[in-house]
């Protein structure tokens, strides 16, 4: 069996995130004109029970069973990754379930006491069935993650996509005339279908996996060591991933109420609460496909170079990852920067330019975050995430209710953006200080915030006399964008910070070696 590199795996994993995305948009665009702001408002306020559910259930368990597996790998102890694998599936269930059955009787609760709507409850009840098929699914895609066979979960994501968009287009049609609360109803039904769908998939081809490469070592991990094994790392990461989805789920309530307080009336408030959180910021992390990929992978790459202690490897590895973080980074900033106004009515027709401008200049910072999290996992510093994930939650709360009901929705992208430069500082200094990082400010920041500007301000001036008004709106975005890509490419290329060795090296994949899974 082959084993990728880091790149050439995050590949595959980009592919399959990019006709995601792509899927996603036309999803979110449909589902936006069908119901609207205040619509898609109150479905944002559902999605974070969603995430704290998978958050207790599996978040930790998931990162855990990729690390486990890698490290188990490269050391030759190929039976413990079964076991490991087992145990995980076991115990995510279980919690599954439980929090299935919670959430299904205690539905009213949350969605009169908590959300302060009753239109919450039915879809809050739907929503319980997808948990159990959620919690094991993602054990295993993990185990496929660790074994750095990405086509599997590639593949599953894609099919999650697909299968959410195929109910929503059959049942919209029945569901969203009847009002708010069945149209949020159809997009639950939607997310149970994709888990179900998305649970036998990923079992199926585990099956057939293990037919293909059958185990033959026993493990050397007794039950009880590698139940430690897995709660030892695993707890934390849930502890963290928890405290974030509740904080979380806390900012998504406060900011309705907050923006009441501001003066706007409660559909303004939802309406003001969806464009922001249902249009705009899956728009700016639209880019982070790549990002997404990569800090998935690094997970299992740094793992095993830190279980055979290669730091020169994991020096190299880090040091690429971060230097095309920033340049996503710096060339998404450029775009949103340039066309904002038309970004948000080509795809919304909606008017969120200035959203799009502001949560631009924060592009940079949101994505160089994604990667930090991945080395952090694969460094074994999942505490020093936990305690920096609460510090930014706590910041951007504050601003929430303190600051919304004097400045609106401004005050909380200002509060996102303070939690987001202390955690990145934070988190940089941590890996400085773990493996001595050489840092590349010049080619890191400086030469790609540069092609950045020189790119953007030419395709600004280029927009607004000649493509806009001779090709419209729409086909002058595209072009817009298609030339202010490739100016910023080319200003990369010529400008030294990446040429042509580099890529090569990154993408060349490694020598094959055997590893039964």
């Amino acid at each position: 069996m082959r084993r990728k590199s880091l790149v050439a795996g995050a590949l595959i994993l980009t592919a399959a995130g990019v006709l995601t995305r792509i899927l996603g948009f036309v999803y979110r665009i449909y589902m936006s004109n069908i119901m609207g702001a205040e619509g898609m408002g109150l479905y944002q306020l559902i999605l974070p029970v969603y995430g704290l559910a998978w958050s207790i259930a599996c978040s930790g368990f998931s990162t855990t069973i990729s690390k486990v597996i890698a490290a188990e790998r490269v050391k030759g102890e190929y039976g413990n990754m079964g076991r490991v694998l087992k145990q995980s599936v076991a115990i995510t269930s279980a919690i599954g379930v439980a929090l299935s059955l919670a959430l299904y009787f205690c539905a009213d609760v949350v969605g009169i006491y908590f959300f302060q709507d009753m239109r919450t409850i039915t879809a809050l009840r739907i929503l319980s069935i997808a948990f159990p098929f959620m919690a094991a699914g993602t054990c295993v895609r993990g185990y496929f993650l660790g074994l750095q066979e990405t086509l599997v979960p590639a593949v599953n994501q894609v099919l999650e996509q697909c299968v959410r968009m195929i109910v929503i287009f059959f049942l919209a049609g029945y569901f969203i005339p009847r009002g708010l609360e069945y149209a949020c109803v159809v997009s639950v039904i939607g997310i149970v279908c994709e888990e179900f769908i998305s649970f036998l998939y990923i079992f199926l081809s585990y099956r057939s996996f293990k037919r293909k490469n059958k185990l033959t070592k026993r493990p050397s991990l007794s039950p009880r060591a590698s139940l430690s094994l897995i709660l030892g790392m695993a707890m934390p990461l849930t502890a963290n991933r928890v405290c974030a989805s509740l904080l979380a789920t806390l900012e998504n309530v406060l900011i309705p109420q907050r923006l009441q307080a501001f003066g706007m009336t409660a559909d303004q408030a939802i309406g003001a609460f969806g464009q922001m959180s249902g249009m705009a910021m899956p728009l700016i992390y639209f880019p982070t496909a790549l990002l997404t990929s990569l800090s998935i992978t690094l997970v299992p790459t740094v793992s095993e170079a830190v279980a055979v202690n290669q730091l020169g490897k994991i020096r190299e590895t880090i040091s690429k990852s971060m230097l095309f973080t920033t340049i996503s980074g710096m060339g998404a900033a450029s775009l949103f920067l340039t066309f904002p106004d038309q970004l948000g009515m080509v795809i919304y027709h909606q008017p969120i330019g200035q959203m799009l401008f502001i949560l631009g200049l924060m592009c940079p910072f949101l994505y160089i975050q994604i990667i930090f999290s991945g080395i952090l996992n694969g460094l074994g510093h999942q505490m020093f995430i936990f305690k920096v994930s609460l510090l930014s939650s706590c910041i951007s709360i504050l601003f929430i209710y303190f600051l919304v009901p004097l400045r609106g929705v401004n005050a909380f992208i200002l509060g996102w953006f303070v939690s987001l430069t202390v955690s990145c500082t934070l988190e940089m200094n941590k890996i400085y200080d773990s493996i001595h990082l050489d840092l590349d400010a010049v080619n890191w920041v400086f030469k790609p915030a540069l092609a950045a500007a020189a790119a953007g301000l030419s395709m600004k001036w280029l927009g607004a006399h000649f493509l806009f008004p001779l090709f419209g709106s729409l086909f002058g975005l595209v072009i817009g964008a298609t030339l202010l890509g490739l100016m910023f490419c080319g200003l990369i290329m010529l400008t030294g910070v990446i040429d042509k060795s580099d890529l090569n090296r990154i993408l060349k994949r490694r020598g094959a070696s055997k590893a039964p899974a």
